[in-house]
């Protein structure tokens, strides 16, 4: 059974909500973050680069969200929510898997300079973050104006490593969706699956360690 180390707040409730969409057992440890928000010491200790999410399958551990997601689907889901090389979704796929870990270089560099970029801001590496940030989420409402889903026409793991960005990045002062009507849209209606509701039940961001 896979074991999900799941840290408070964080990436990985994405895995905890892909089991739920495949009805795969799973055991759940728990990590709260200290009062600096940060992961604790014995978290960190789980894997060698120190990141959320990991997961233990056997004697294996497997870190980083995307990673995560493709060796479930295809190892024990049967790569359902995968697509697969041969189909004209491919390229769709592929990078909206990737686009998350480019929206989230964007939101560090944001908040290493004090959460916010100025408009009038002078400073060629801001200014370059900042077009990147409008760009990036511009192009999801304009792409989700004309498709339902982020990896073809059915939901995927594509839906699943997005989303996190979409509902829960702007906790941490990430940029909000108030302004971008299709990606609302698609937020309010992935939202309603049922597993995503489980998964939010158990590890989402308004929930507490169980007793």
């Amino acid at each position: 059974m896979i074991t999900i180390y799941h840290l408070g707040l964080s990436q990985s409730d994405r895995i905890v909500w892909l089991m739920e969409e495949l009805g795969l057992p799973y055991k759940l440890e728990w990590f709260n973050r200290g009062n600096d928000m940060l992961a604790p010491a014995e978290y960190l200790a789980l894997h060698p680069a120190g990141m959320a999410p990991v997961i233990k399958d056997g004697d294996k551990l497997v870190t980083e969200s995307a990673a995560i997601v493709e060796y479930i689907s295809h190892k024990y889901g049967g790569g359902k929510l995968s697509v697969m090389p041969d189909s004209e979704h491919y390229a769709d796929y592929l990078y909206w898997m990737h686009f998350n870990n480019n929206v989230q270089s964007v939101f560090f560099l944001k908040m290493a300079m004090g959460g916010n970029f100025d408009e009038s801001e002078t400073n060629m590496m801001a200014k370059t973050a900042k077009r990147r940030e409008d760009r990036y989420y511009t192009y999801l409402d304009s792409y989700l104006a004309t498709h339902d889903y982020l990896g073809g026409d059915k939901f995927s793991c594509a839906d699943i490593m997005v989303m996190f960005n979409l509902a829960e990045l702007s906790l941490f002062g990430g940029r909000t969706i108030d302004d971008l009507p299709n990606v609302l849209k698609y937020v309010e209606r992935i939202s309603e699956r049922p597993a995503y509701k489980k998964a939010m039940e158990i590890a989402g961001p308004a929930t507490t360690q169980p007793a």
